[in-house]
């Protein structure tokens, strides 16, 4: 087999000392596969998106990375939260969140899952059609809507204004009728994509957010108070985008137009969480196939790599092990399934088995979606920096 010397891609000077030390010593105390969850990250990513969005109330979606220590960590720095489902708000009351520090932004709610928000105390939701509006008439003296409006992005990881939202027109429909029904409709919301490339995107549709909160006045209805701007701030996965604070400077010029009393909500996930996870798994065996070496590793896409199916998500990848000579290498995860096959054709040092990989980047839409198919369980997560206490805590 051919070698290829000094590639870069795959090195493991892309770790630092402390890093590598870090994990072998991790591997060494808790076994693999691992996914190591660092606060000082999730901290450091809500400050950076918290200063190039001044005066706008970030609610941290759960969906992501829904993990005790995430909420903690959030809480402490005056996070709000973004919650979908009743397992979400189950665990943002269990670790002690305010429930006026939340709002409920599924579009389509089952009447349990009003009720077990409202009990909570979470009072603001959202809709999108008349059909969602009509729930609400038994909890119109509790509850408070947002109106979610669609605006399409094929750019984007996942176009969510394929599956919810609705036009302008719809929107002051559902307004009208929620006048009628004395339902407090408290402002607007929108989505424009998961991993947004062109802050252009905020900027036309808050434009159009903001006529249609002047066109609600000029019909008499009742003024609209907050607009949610959605999540979907970028992060580096293998191609570097554009710094927080540049990419938001256009969606402040964009929101400094809006009526001065407007309050303005986003609701960041992917940006927050995924620098913040660190996954490490070791190779399980090898083959050599086609004239490419098989690694088998101890994770793969039915359980940190789920991303890798459905996000798009290119996970920065390293081994530790270090060579000059590389060679054309598949990396395939544990499970008897076929599909399960983590990077191809890429070129890797001849590893031994028990040699750790580690992928960068693997805060979001990994262990939030892993499963435990074919019984190989899941990997640990560990959390560093929490400020409970100086060790390692298993999770």
């Amino acid at each position: 087999m051919k070698a290829i010397s000094n590639i870069s891609s795959v090195s493991a000077s892309a770790l630092c000392i402390e890093e590598i030390q870090q994990i072998e010593s991790s591997v060494a105390q808790f076994g693999s596969p691992l996914l190591m969850l660092d606060c000082d990250i999730v901290r450091q990513q809500y400050q950076s998106l918290q200063a190039a969005l001044p005066g706008v109330i970030l609610h941290f979606a759960l969906k992501p990375l829904p993990h005790p220590d995430v909420v903690t960590t959030l809480l402490a720095e005056g996070a709000c939260f973004d919650l979908a489902t009743s397992g979400e708000v189950d665990l943002v009351a269990s670790q002690g969140v305010p429930a006026d520090q939340t709002i409920y932004t599924h579009p389509i709610k089952r009447d349990q899952d009003i009720r077990d928000a409202l009990d909570y105390g979470c009072t603001v939701f959202v809709v999108d059609n008349l059909n969602e509006l009509n729930k609400f008439i038994p909890y119109k003296d509790r509850a408070e809507i947002l109106v979610r409006l669609s605006f399409r992005n094929a750019e984007a990881f996942a176009d969510l204004s394929k599956k919810f939202g609705c036009s302008p027109e719809a929107a002051i429909e559902i307004i009208a009728c929620a006048q009628e029904a004395g339902i407090y409709v408290k402002g607007l919301s929108f989505h424009v994509g998961s991993q947004t490339m062109n802050p252009q995107k905020y900027v036309d549709a808050i434009d159009v957010c903001n006529q249609l909160m002047r066109d609600v006045v000029a019909l008499g209805l009742p003024a609209l108070s907050t607009l949610d701007i959605g999540g979907g701030f970028p992060v580096s996965y293998s191609h570097t985008v554009m710094p927080i604070d540049q990419f938001c400077e256009p969606v402040n010029a964009a929101l400094a137009k809006l009526p001065d009393t407007t309050t303005v909500l986003a609701e960041p996930g992917r940006f927050i969480v995924a620098p913040a996870v660190t996954s490490v798994a070791s190779v399980m065996g090898q083959a050599e196939r086609d004239g490419q070496i098989w690694y088998y590793l101890d994770d793969g896409i039915y359980g940190s790599f789920s991303g890798l199916m459905f996000d798009e998500a290119h996970y920065p990848l390293t081994p530790l092990r270090q060579d000059n000579q590389c060679y054309p290498s598949v990396l395939a995860g544990p499970t008897c399934d076929s599909i399960d096959v983590i990077a191809q054709n890429i070129l890797l040092p001849k590893l031994e088995n028990g040699d750790l990989i580690v992928a960068k980047m693997m805060g979001a839409y990994t262990s939030a979606t892993a499963t435990d198919f074919n019984f190989f369980k899941r990997a640990t997560t560990i959390v560093m920096n929490q400020h409970i206490s100086d060790e390692l805590r298993v999770v």
